[in-house]
């Protein structure tokens, strides 16, 4: 089946952690998932319609590219689900670490959403895998600027698309996926991908234009911004 014509499922950072999670359970539903990735993996090959590599949603030629490939595709959900953790030390703030946590974790998905607007139609959905630590009201604990500063500007972006959209009958949301055991955190978390997937598919099904703009955790609590 061609990857051209379906409705599809758009899945960034697919081959690995929870967008691997994200690819089994959609395939496992009988979806057409598009894996979207830097470098491809066995595991996303076995349960793709199709795989997309060498995109680098900091590039705006990777995104033009990506653009090209799905030119003609009917996307039905996109998760932009690409992300970067890292740390910074007050009194030896790496700066560079910040900017680059905002070009992937913020400035990314921005960009690969408005270059595949096109390819979306009314009723489709776009879901950024944000994280509780990009909530200022939840911040108790400092630390991790670079981190909570591009999450809370990707919840930022995804609150304007939700109102740009409405009229196209777009709906967005922000989703936490929970602390999840994933290389990002060293496999340190309380939760395993494929449980974390299973809620943010919940979350995904719940989603309607009446609901659009939220922040919720996966697990279906709302989210203080």
């Amino acid at each position: 089946m061609s990857g051209e014509s379906i409705m599809a499922i758009v899945i960034t950072g697919a081959n690995r952690g929870i967008g691997l999670a994200l690819a089994q359970l959609y395939h496992q539903r009988g979806e057409q998932v598009i894996g979207v990735c830097r470098q491809g993996s066995p595991e996303l090959a076995a349960v793709a319609e199709r795989v997309i590599e060498n995109i680098d949603v900091t590039q705006a030629e990777d995104v033009r590219q990506l653009k090209q490939h799905l030119t003609a595709s009917n996307i039905r959900i996109l998760i932009n689900n690409a992300g970067l953790l890292a740390d910074e030390v007050l009194g030896d703030i790496d700066f560079d670490s910040i900017r680059l946590q905002m070009e992937i974790n913020a400035f990314g998905p921005l960009r690969v959403t408005e270059a595949l607007l096109p390819c979306m139609q009314q009723g489709a959905k776009i879901i950024n895998i944000t994280s509780r630590m990009g909530s200022i009201a939840d911040n108790t604990s400092g630390g991790r600027y670079g981190y909570r500063a591009s999450k809370a500007a990707l919840n930022a972006f995804g609150k304007s698309l939700a109102e740009d959209l409405k009229e196209q009958g777009i709906a967005v949301a922000q989703l936490h996926p929970g602390w999840v055991q994933t290389r990002m955190v060293n496999f340190g978390g309380l939760i395993s991908a494929d449980d974390s997937a299973a809620g943010i598919a919940a979350r995904i099904d719940e989603l309607t234009i009446e609901n659009t703009g939220g922040f919720w955790h996966s697990n279906g609590e709302q989210l203080a911004w």
